[in-house]
């Protein structure tokens, strides 16, 4: 955990205790006083993205958890203007000679995993920054004369007066939709996240925030011959797999699909022996059986590294979890498992430190071969459009059609709206934030716009992609573990943005032509198989809910007697499991009325 407190009035500042062992530097004095605060928690290997309190000639100091992408190339361009041999500085002292050399415009040009506070004592400047996906939360609030950074929501709240003042707009969302529906809101309606991709500056004339980049893909990636871009997929995909690799042991959460097991192969070329990757592979047998145990296997088997196989199963509902004593900052859907994330996340932290997801391609390459076409037609591109139309026919093949056919012929079946406000949520709510013209807006903000690649493109902007980000620091949370996403490495993530869906998009084709001879044929030649709703319905229908804690402040949000029993309900799962997380998340930290 790390925080910054400033004081605007330069009154001393008490951070307290901070818990484990902690270190507390005040940084500057008038006319802002401000103090850095940086916190180990539960014992275990340190966190390799953790920066501590750094300073540079007593001028710059920096906190924050960090992890840069293309070192090589920032010390280059450093040594360019600054002069010098950077050979030997870790991402936190890089940063801070990045501002140094370039000041305000130096998060520009980085790239990578990070937030982090910067103190620029000469200016008596103040900056704050999130990377440009969201991977690392930030958090920041303000009472009265103090302001307070940190990537611990829990800590930043704990220092507020008016810490408990509940956001009503973020929990109809996460009722409704299980999120956000603006990244900026907490829980808390006095702490605010920095959005991705944004910065905060604070000095003695005030608090600014901006944004510092957008995602902006341009026309196609045009290169010579299929050989060009599986060259350059890979060249970027090491690229990023370098940069992520810990010294020791690096663990993939691997399934039997195209995706993971692309980074498992790619894993072991870089870390150029097998057994410094480990792999593990949660799977259902009874409540969605499927073949990722064998594929997973046979993968395993083919690259020559290690393999748990782990059935899901039973892990995914915990009949017990009410009486489990695992708090979380905001209420979410995963603490009826908490108890099984936690003790999975232990065994995989005893494997390795540091571990790999491979999220990414599956909205990057949707195959929107219709939004591509019409743009070839509008531009009147004829020689584009009808080499897309025989790639496209020679990638599907014959024996692309009968799925296609099949597909086509199957009847539509109704889906809940996941738009609507759930029938339990207090009326009063409801009308009060004009939740429903709310959840249509969103509905329409989600709109793509990008004139070729639209849908793929607006899934990155997506407030669930931040939503989904943020679980993975809630495991970081349950043990000393560390997750990191290569395909959400920008120069791979701009990469597969970038190529023509037609015929790169259709089943992930880029992936299967890299992987050639590096995975099984019968991993190469698996279709996609999508989960068949969802893994709670089954345990619900079985176990039921425990009963609800209190009448208090849950009354606000939803009327209770509304709400139906698990074991009947066909609904969306996941939205009274939300009503039920509420409920218990308020109970932890309130007196029932």
């Amino acid at each position: 955990m790390f925080a910054v407190v400033v004081d605007v009035g330069g009154a001393p500042v008490d951070v307290g205790d901070c818990g484990g062992t902690s270190r507390v530097v005040e940084v500057g004095s008038r006319p802002l006083r401000v103090v850095f605060v940086c916190a180990n928690g539960e014992a275990g290997p340190p966190d390799a993205e953790a920066s501590g309190i750094q300073h540079l000639a007593g001028r710059y100091w920096i906190v924050g958890r960090i992890r840069l992408d293309a070192r090589e190339e920032l010390r280059e361009r450093l040594s360019q203007v600054a002069g010098g041999d950077f050979r030997q500085d870790g991402d936190a002292l890089l940063c801070l000679r990045a501002y140094a050399a370039w000041g305000a415009g130096f998060v520009e040009r980085l790239a990578g995993d990070f937030c982090f506070a910067l103190w620029d004592d000469a200016r008596g400047l103040l900056v704050c920054a999130r990377d440009r996906l969201g991977v690392r939360p930030l958090f920041h609030a303000e009472a009265g004369d103090r302001r307070f950074v940190g990537d611990s929501l829990d800590w930043i709240r704990s220092r507020l007066p008016a810490g408990g003042d509940l956001d009503d707009f973020w929990i109809a969302d996460f009722l409704t939709v299980n999120c956000s529906l603006e990244v900026e809101r907490t829980v808390y309606k006095s702490v605010h996240r920095l959005a991705p991709a944004h910065l905060l500056e604070l000095s003695e004339a005030g608090q600014v925030v901006r944004r510092y980049w957008r995602l902006a893909i341009g026309e196609p990636l045009r290169l010579r011959g299929r050989g060009a871009y599986v060259e350059r997929f890979l060249e970027l995909l090491d690229s990023a797999m370098a940069d992520r690799l810990p010294d020791g042991r690096v663990g993939i959460s691997m399934s039997g699909g195209l995706d993971s097991t692309t980074l498992a192969a790619c894993a072991v070329r870089a870390a150029g022996d097998p057994a410094r990757v480990v792999a593990e592979c949660l799977h259902f047998e009874i409540l969605m059986p499927n073949e990722e145990k064998h594929f997973s296997m046979l993968v395993a088997r083919h690259l020559g590294i290690d393999l748990v196989q782990r059935a899901r199963d039973d892990l995914t509902y915990d009949p017990a979890w009410r009486t489990r004593p695992i708090h979380t900052a905001e209420p979410c859907l995963s603490i009826v498992r908490a108890e099984f994330d936690r003790q999975i996340a232990r065994e995989q932290q005893a494997r390795a430190p540091v571990w790999l997801y491979g999220e990414g391609p599956d909205n990057a390459l949707l195959f929107e071969r219709g939004a591509y076409i019409s743009w070839l037609v509008e531009r009147r591109d004829w020689w584009r459009l009808a080499d897309a139309a025989l790639l496209s026919l020679a990638a599907k093949g014959l024996d692309g059609w009968g799925p296609t056919l099949r597909r086509l012929a199957r009847p539509r079946r109704a889906v809940e709206d996941r738009f609507a406000a759930p029938p339990w949520l207090d009326r009063g709510l409801v009308e009060d934030l004009r939740l429903q013209e709310r959840l249509r807006g969103a509905s329409a903000a989600a709109t793509p716009r990008h004139p070729w690649h639209p849908k793929a493109v607006a899934s990155f902007g997506d407030p669930i992609w931040p939503c989904m980000l943020d679980a993975f620091d809630y495991d970081e949370a349950l043990s000393p573990i560390v997750w990191r996403h290569p395909f959400l490495d920008l120069r791979v993530l701009e990469f597969m943005l970038s190529i023509p869906p037609l015929p790169w998009g259709r089943r992930k084709l880029i992936l299967r032509h890299a992987m050639r001879g590096r995975l099984p044929a019968e991993v190469l030649a698996r279709n996609k198989t999508p989960l068949a709703g969802s893994p709670l319905a089954e345990p619900l229908r079985r176990h039921g809910l425990p009963e609800l804690a209190c009448d208090g402040r849950f009354g606000r949000y939803v009327d209770s007697k509304a709400l139906p029993a698990a074991s009947s309900f066909a609904g969306y799962p996941e939205r009274l499991v939300a009503a039920h997380a509420l409920d218990h998340w308020l109970a932890q930290g309130t007196t029932c009325a």
